[in-house]
């Protein structure tokens, strides 16, 4: 240590420096090549003296009439002895006082400030001295002079950075901040801090015209770039190529930092160049997640495993980098600041999961260097993936005990350490999963259970055959499949634990696959199978399961019960009925049909196979089957139905028809016209709400609540907590429940708070019934016609035709603009809404109430066919 420099500091005389202290090297002294260039005669007369490069320094000076600064340019030559000299070998006047200097450490100009501002660009290979351009061509003048310079590249461009004595930060003439206290350029980095105690990094690859928005504050929940400061503190320095960040505090002392953004540009660095061994070394320190080693490069590190194993080389290292691991892609989560990456769309269902193959690749990188080195990071790879192989990681514990090697850890060392990582009970599960008993004694010495509870139950299992005693334990640990499959291997003796385990578990499908179609244990379960569907209600399917099973009769009615009637013929031949006992089977079958308005079903049913052509022909002038019922008259000769029942049901019909049509028409025009005046009486309570007048009912307390500063109403608070509280208890409900509470409110009550919904609801169900009646309408016209009853044809006709058009000109009317807040996505009312926009939604016609949710489709109108095929134009005369 030069005798120069002394070092004070507490410790008495134990202190002892841990940091390079500075030295006296050599005297320099100031020469001039240019005789005619002479200083001023006062003390300090070379100032703002400033390192270009390690032999070349430039500074001022003023002239000797003090009038003007020099720039001067100077080359460190070093003399034998112990003094050198300082050539100045370039000078260039400056139009002015100069007020600082700082130097681009990339490009090596030197941007020189003078008093005014006005800032000019020096090149020290060529001796220019010009004013410094912009890129739009203006020369640069920062606002206020900054006591405070640096130059450096920020985002592909050259910039001069300056701070003055009002704290106001400058990047070329823009000013980023207001209230920034000191600044450093790190390589990858713009550092500040600021009266609001924090320290900023701002990238350099950042664009210039980006930066007034970056320095404001966080823009992410994961933005590493902001820090948190103890108030005061002036940045020193920053260590070039390092994470530490030297801080001034108010009390005089230093303090090294670690910003978060520093410390993962190094990482990202050190993973670049597969320096995994630095890279956790820094990570475990500044606690960085070690996802980050995969993520940062998934590929690399996948083909680079041996290399990380080989860096890291020590068993907890690699344990704590295993255990770790998680499925998310912290780059996009955690550090999305610092990579800047999208979520990347997952659409492969069977895409190998991130844990399970890191832990596969380490692992088996582990077993290639040593094996018995890193069996506890072996262990923890089969521990750690997504579904763990505890049965692998017992068993490679067993074989340590079979085969102790000195240079090995020992049996029990590696349990203790398994079961640090896992439950003992679940342990305990899987080993006995594993129906090795030796395994689960191992495992259960090294638990806290009582010896008396596990070992007589041990012993009991060791009693049994193999197959039972399997299926005993996976009874036991809840495997019930495999439990299956063991006790299925059992014999007939042991069938019916098997039923009663497939009807316990619903284990139908699998047990089928075991047993053989034709033996009478998968018949057995085939009937268990088909009651446990016909209980809910899969009579189908219950029908098929029987008829597999070979049991025809509980197929038929299976398939009766689901309306299938061709299958229920197909049993009833099956089982060898006679044509008596068809009959009825028929004749039920027929009311069954007609009840399910599967009228020319039921008439085929009772024409084929209950032999009645009568009752065949009656279903189907029931059902309105104008057209086969005819067909079958004649086929059959039966034409005196015409006369007796066809005839007057086919105008029974049509008056039927033409009543329905006035009555549907007269509702539809009377819900039209209340709609109208629904939507205008909200209207006019929207103006008074705006206006700050009228009377409001409790449907709108909570508009009118969240809106009382603005038109000065204030009595509805109250309700609005009410409403608020209720609210709070309903949002439990179930959505089932909570959409049947919904449309109760949907009341076509006149003055119910959702009337306009409800008269929209039932206008759109109307609508789309008379359009779908033309299937009905157009055959019955055709009869109509074919009976000489164009009379009653024609007025049904036209009184169909004159509805539809009269409810095509209504669309417009129903569905106006006012129907745009139906089904709307955002609601108008929230936690981000404010006044403003609560009142601006009413204007525009949304509703405020946001416990209401209608259908998106009642914001649309329904669509009405315009097939005209329905029409005869035999009656349009």
């Amino acid at each position: 240590m030069d005798e120069t420099v002394r070092l004070c500091a507490a410790g008495g005389i134990g202190f002892k420096a841990v940091c390079t202290l500075p030295r006296l090297e050599m005297f320099y002294s100031i020469i001039f090549e240019d005789t005619s260039i002479s200083p001023a005669k006062f003390p300090l007369w070379a100032y703002h003296l400033t390192w270009v490069s390690n032999q070349c320094i430039v500074f001022t000076m003023l002239d000797t009439k003090g009038s003007r600064s020099i720039l001067c340019q100077a080359e460190l030559r070093n003399a034998e002895g112990q003094s050198g000299k300082l050539v100045v070998i370039n000078s260039s006047d400056v139009e002015g006082s100069v007020f600082g200097i700082c130097v681009n450490p990339r490009s090596g100009h030197v941007a020189v400030q003078l008093t005014d501002g006005t800032v000019l660009r020096y090149e020290p290979d060529s001796n220019i001295l010009l004013p410094w351009e912009l890129l739009d061509g203006r020369e640069l003048v920062f606002p206020q002079p900054c006591v405070s310079m640096q130059g450096c590249d920020i985002g592909g461009q050259e910039v001069v950075l300056g701070l003055t004595q009002r704290f106001r930060f400058y990047v070329n003439d823009v000013e980023v901040a207001s209230n920034c206290t000191s600044f450093a350029v790190h390589d990858e980095f713009l550092l500040l801090t600021t009266h609001a105690h924090t320290c900023r990094c701002i990238s350099l690859s950042t664009k210039v015209k980006d930066l007034p928005n970056l320095s404001d504050g966080k823009a992410h929940p994961f933005d590493e770039s902001i820090r948190r400061v103890e108030r005061g503190s002036r940045i020193v320095t920053v260590v070039p190529n390092d994470t530490k960040l030297v801080l001034q505090m108010p009390r005089g002392n230093l303090e090294v930092i670690h910003p978060r953004a520093l410390v993962l540009s190094a990482v990202r660095k050190l993973l670049d160049c597969l320096e995994y061994k630095q890279a956790f070394t820094l990570m475990r320190r500044h606690r960085i997640n070690m996802n980050l080693i995969y993520d940062h490069n998934p590929q690399v590190f996948l083909k680079n495993v041996e290399t990380f194993v080989r860096q890291i080389e020590e068993v907890n290292h690699i344990n704590l980098f295993l255990t770790d691991l998680q499925e998310e892609d912290v780059t996009v989560t955690m550090y999305t600041a610092a990579y800047c990456r999208d979520q990347p769309a997952d659409n492969s269902e069977d895409k190998t999961k991130k844990v399970d193959s890191v832990c596969d690749m380490v692992r088996q990188a582990l077993e290639k260097q040593d094996t018995g080195r890193y069996i506890l990071s072996i262990l923890t790879a089969y521990v750690k993936k997504s579904i763990p192989e505890l049965d692998i990681a017992l068993q490679r514990v067993k074989a340590l005990k079979a085969q102790p090697q000195t240079n090995m850890v020992s049996a029990e060392e590696a349990l203790k350490y398994l079961l640090f990582l896992v439950d003992v009970n679940e342990l305990y599960d899987v080993a006995l999963g594993t129906y090795d008993f030796e395994l689960v004694l191992m495992v259960a010495e090294k638990s806290q259970k009582d010896p008396k509870e596990y070992l007589p139950f041990l012993n009991n299992l060791r009693k049994l055959e193999t197959n039972y005693q399997r299926f005993t334990i996976d009874k036991y640990l809840k495997r019930y499949d495999r439990a299956l499959e063991h006790i299925s291997k059992c014999g007939p003796e042991h069938f019916s634990e098997c039923l009663i385990l497939i009807r316990d578990h619903l284990l139908y499908p699998k047990a089928l696959k075991l047993y053989a179609m034709h033996s009478q244990e998968y018949k057995d379960i085939s009937v268990a199978y088909g009651q446990y569907l016909t209980d809910k209600k899969q009579h189908e399917e219950a029908g098929l399961i029987y008829s597999k099973a070979g049991e025809h009769e509980l197929a038929l009615n299976a398939f009766e019960q689901a309306g299938n009637w061709r299958q229920v013929f197909i049993m009833s031949s099956r089982l060898g009925y006679g044509d008596e006992r068809i009959g009825i089977i028929a004749r039920r079958l027929v009311g069954s049909l007609k009840g399910k308005r599967r009228h020319l079903e039921a008439a085929c049913v009772s024409e084929q196979y209950a032999q009645d052509v009568e009752e065949a022909i009656v279903v189907l002038i029931e059902g309105c089957q104008w057209e086969e019922a005819l067909r079958m008259m004649y086929k059959y000769k039966r034409t005196d139905f015409i006369e007796s029942d066809f005839k007057t049901a086919l105008l029974e019909n049509c008056d039927m028809q033409m009543s329905n049509l006035e009555s549907d028409r007269k509702q539809f025009e009377q819900y039209k016209t209340r709609l109208v005046v629904v939507r205008e009486d909200k209207e006019r309570q929207k103006l008074d709400l705006i206006e700050g007048i009228g009377n409001y009912n409790e449907a709108d307390a909570d508009l009118f609540s969240d809106t009382s500063s603005a038109t000065g109403e204030t009595g509805m608070s109250s309700k609005l907590s009410q409403r608020s509280t209720a609210y709070s208890k309903s949002s439990g409900r179930s959505s089932r429940n909570r959409k049947k509470s919904e449309r109760k409110k949907w009341s076509l009550k006149e003055g119910s708070p959702y009337e306009d919904i409800a008269l929209l609801e039932t206008l759109s169900k109307t609508i789309t019934q008379i359009d779908q009646l033309k299937d009905d309408v157009s055959p019955l016209l055709k009869m109509l016609v074919l009976f000489n009853y164009e009379t009653q044809a024609a007025d049904l006709q036209k009184r169909y035709e004159s509805f539809l058009q009269f409810i095509q000109k209504s669309l417009p009317v129903i569905w106006d603009n006012s129907n745009d807040h139906i089904g709307a996505a955002k609601p108008s009312m929230g936690p981000d809404s404010t006044v403003n926009s609560i009142v601006m939604a009413r204007q525009h016609g949304e509703r405020a109430t946001p416990d209401v949710q209608t259908e998106p489709s009642l914001g649309i109108p329904p669509s009405l066919s315009k097939d005209k095929s329905w029409k005869l134009s035999t009656l349009e005369i």
